[in-house]
């Protein structure tokens, strides 16, 4: 018995930031503006300024705990079975399967503003992949693809972003993964070309990328981070969690106790929406 990867943290990272009882996350962003003009002696000095937003995320929590009956931990303890210990892994791995699941597709609560890695609002439109799916694809198809996505982020940066130099993630689908394995005639994979040419290009797949798109595989390439961009350390994407695991309470009964547990996120944010190439129909 096994669940499915969960490649939110790998991918995004963690940020904890806030607490459990916070409504909202804010993000302050401010702009510098300004624009140097030739020098008299006569004229009025031109001045900079700055422009402050807030880009704000709602807060989720989620609980789930475990109740053990005297007889029933008497009788798992028979066959060496801690109940209470089995049950609360349980409450462990249940809590992060929802915490990953918002992490990619956000979570929808009315006026709520938590987003996820594949709907964040600030996210690129999706580009067309022009080679045809990679299920079918030569070397060559999956080369340009990628080459296209690298150049993209270079291109719509101004060239801040340098794919062959600055640390790049390169998210595939599941069932896609293993096309980087296709070669030449001469045995060259795009692996190998991937690693020889794009060294610092990190590679996650998620089975969240599976027909992520009306039913059509999807790629993310982006920017670790972009360097000389702001004051909060230039991350592309961040993973905003609260609380991961966090005890609410233990009940004592006359027939044995009860235990909660809860976590809080506020999904993903993708603070640098430049720094990100997204194409569908791979």
């Amino acid at each position: 018995i096994i669940t499915a990867k969960q490649s939110a943290d790998e991918i995004m990272g963690r940020s904890t930031v806030g607490s459990w009882e916070d409504a909202q996350i804010v993000q302050q962003v401010i702009a510098l503006t300004g624009a140097a003009t030739p020098y008299t002696d006569l004229g009025n000095v031109p001045l900079s300024n700055w422009n402050q937003t807030f880009v704000d995320r709602t807060v989720v929590r989620f609980e789930l705990g475990l109740r053990v009956g005297n007889l029933e931990e008497a009788q798992a303890a028979r066959v060496r079975v801690d109940s209470a210990g089995q049950k609360r892994r349980s409450d462990a791995i249940q809590l992060e399967i929802q915490r990953n699941a918002v992490a990619f597709y956000g979570y929808n609560s009315g006026n709520g503003k938590t987003y996820g890695f594949l709907n964040d609002p600030n996210l690129p439109a999706y580009v067309n992949n022009p080679n045809g799916v990679w299920a079918s694809a030569t070397f060559a198809n999956i080369q340009q693809d990628l080459l296209t996505a690298f150049q993209s982020l270079r291109t719509q940066s101004k060239g801040r972003i340098t794919p062959n130099k600055d640390p790049i993630t390169l998210v595939l689908p599941t069932s896609c993964v293993d096309y980087l394995a296709v070669s030449t005639d001469f045995g060259m994979s795009v692996w190998a070309w991937l690693k020889e040419f794009y060294p610092n290009v990190r590679v996650v797949d998620a089975p969240q990328l599976d027909g992520a798109n009306g039913g059509a595989n999807v790629l993310y390439v982006f920017a670790d981070s972009v360097q000389d961009s702001g004051s909060d350390g230039g991350a592309t994407w961040i993973q905003v969690v609260p609380a991961t695991f966090q005890l609410l309470g233990v009940q004592k009964m006359a027939k044995g106790y009860e235990e909660d547990y809860s976590n809080a996120t506020a999904g993903a944010f993708c603070k640098r929406p430049y720094a990100v190439l997204r194409m569908t129909g791979i």
